[in-house]
This record gives C-alpha cells, structure tokens and sequence, in this order.
C-alpha cells in the first residue's frame, strides 16, 4: 500500500512485522540478560539468522529483513535488558542497543517505552526515539517513513499491539522446530486472521509470509 502527504494527512504506508517464534509460540527466551540478548535458548531459536545457516529459505528471509524501510517501531526490551527507570540500570546512560555502532537499521526507530529517554542517534542513519504508546509510534513512523514501509521489529507486545489496532498488513514469520517452555506470545488477539501467501523452509526454520486479512 502506498501513501502520500496531502497538507497535514498522512495515507497509511504498508505496515509490516517480521519475526521468530517457537513451536509452542514464543518470540524469545526467558530471562533475557545483557549477557543473554535472545533469553535462554533464544540464541538456538535464531540459528537461521546465523552465519552457518546458508540454506537459499534462511538467505531469501533474510534478506526479507534488512530490506530498506522508512522507519521501525520496537518495545523496550527489543532495545536492551533496562527494566523500569533508565537509571536503575548500571551503565545505562551509555546504553545504545544490541547492535554496536552501526545498526541494521538505517532508518528512525521508535522504541516504546513509559520512560523519558534523549534520541540517540547511531553510525548508518539510524536513530532511536523514545515514545510513550504505540499510536504515538506509529503516527511518528508514519511521518517519518514519508511513504516507505513502516516495520514492527518486536518484541511480542509491539507486534501484538500492531495486531490489535488493526494497522498490520503483513506477517514474516519464521518458525523454528524447538520449543522454549515460557514467554509471550506475539498472536493473543482475538478474531485474528492470516492467509499464508507463500512458505520456504530449511532444517532451521519454516519462513511463512502472511496477509492479515480484514473485514
């Protein structure tokens, strides 16, 4: 879907969420650390992403991924371990996310969070932005992508979020053969329907592009 700017309006881009999930529906591991990034097991979850998986399924939904978008929006967790206040969290005024430097981003990312944070901003065009609810994120990175594609990058309660205002068009979801026994399920919307419009599979995971469909 495409979007235009007329005056102050802004048409609704192609809104997107890509990401990995457990046999029994979960997006990471528990007990998510600095030192554990994924949570327990959640490294494992991800092996497609990784340098061993060369399978053409995990390359195509990979590349899926860091396709170019206008902007992005994630949960605080997606962004680091910092639970309640930023300044509870040892070092967090040099907190900069997961991904060093440079991350894969390239593009504004609007991190929700119920705590006030300065933007940061990184090497490649990304920069953070702190926001206090998802429809705020979402006008912002609407604003932002000028007509690009707007993706959900996690974690479960911002895709679920996504789902339940009705504003996802598109589901990437890659789904790994291993269960992970505790976390939170991205799909606890009600009345939530998806039709797979096409499916690739390796020995790492099931990668299903799904259509939400509307009423």
């Amino acid at each position: 879907m495409s979007t235009a700017r007329t005056g102050s309006l802004y048409v609704m881009p192609l809104v997107t969420a890509h990401f990995t999930m457990s046999l029994d529906g979960f997006m990471a591991g528990p007990d998510q650390t600095q030192e554990t990034p994924l949570g327990v097991g959640g490294e494992e979850l991800h092996r497609w992403m990784f340098d061993e998986a060369r399978h053409p399924a995990d390359l195509a939904a990979r590349d899926h991924i860091l396709a170019p978008r206008g902007a992005y929006i994630m949960g605080r967790n997606m962004f680091g371990p910092v639970r309640g206040d930023w300044a509870s969290f040892e070092g967090s005024e040099d907190w900069r996310g997961w991904w060093g430097d440079e991350p894969p981003y390239h593009a504004p990312v609007f991190v929700l969070t119920h705590y006030p944070h300065d933007p940061i901003e990184m090497e490649g065009g990304t920069t953070f932005h702190f926001v206090g609810g998802f429809d705020e994120a979402l006008a912002r990175a609407i604003e932002a992508a000028n007509g690009d594609p707007v993706t959900i990058a996690g974690g479960a309660s911002a895709v679920r979020q996504g789902l339940e205002a009705g504003v996802v068009d598109e589901v990437m979801v890659s789904h790994s053969p291993m269960t992970l026994g505790g976390g939170e399920s991205p799909f606890a919307v009600a009345g939530l329907v998806a039709e797979p419009v096409k499916v690739e599979t390796s020995p790492f995971a099931t990668h299903v592009y799904y259509r939400i469909k509307r009423d």
